[in-house]
């Protein structure tokens, strides 16, 4: 299951939605928390079914990937999602999808960089706070492991770069994708 992570900054931001299967459960608990009408911004590490399974519960939200992610999702969409009942959801949602570059300098302001991570996906982010030293590391790095490299849209070479990259940060908490 995937991991969602709620911001709660100047303006309330969602990264990754989660599975489809664990809607009740985002409902139930992070409804209970907050109106999800008041989402304003959605990122996606990576738009694979398991981390945009719940886009259309924050309906006022805009949604971010990387530019690299978008264009893979528009040469091959199931490639890119892998489940084709979630990318018929997404498309029939006629969701508009925004480069993460588009805002940069906005998450700046909000003390958030986007660092650009190929492997799991050609078109990978990771969100770095680095007042808190958080890694928000999508399915780059795991708990216990790496992203996979043998789907579609992955980047075998890529990715040993990416770990160099961020083996070099010093965070202090690692919010993956996934707890594995």
């Amino acid at each position: 299951d995937c991991n969602l992570y709620f911001l709660d900054f100047k303006e309330r931001i969602i990264i990754d939605t989660g599975k489809r299967g664990n809607r009740h459960l985002i409902e139930q608990f992070l409804g209970k928390l907050i109106d999800l009408g008041s989402i304003k911004k959605v990122i996606f590490t990576h738009l694979h079914y398991d981390h945009i399974g719940n886009f259309d519960l924050f309906e006022n939200a805009e949604f971010y990937a990387s530019q690299k992610e978008i264009d893979d999702y528009h040469k091959n969409p199931e490639g890119t999602v892998l489940n084709d009942d979630m990318l018929k959801k997404f498309v029939d949602s006629g969701i508009e999808l925004k480069p993460i570059e588009s805002i940069k300098d906005e998450l700046k302001l909000l003390g958030l960089e986007i660092i650009e991570t190929p492997g799991h996906t050609a078109g990978s982010i990771c969100i770095w706070y680095p007042d808190e030293k958080i890694l928000f590391s999508g399915d780059t790095l795991l708990r216990k492991s790496l992203g996979r490299t043998d789907l579609p849209t992955s980047d075998i070479q890529g990715m040993q770069k990416t770990v160099n990259k961020l083996s070099e940060m010093s965070y202090k908490i690692l919010a993956p994708g996934h707890d594995y």
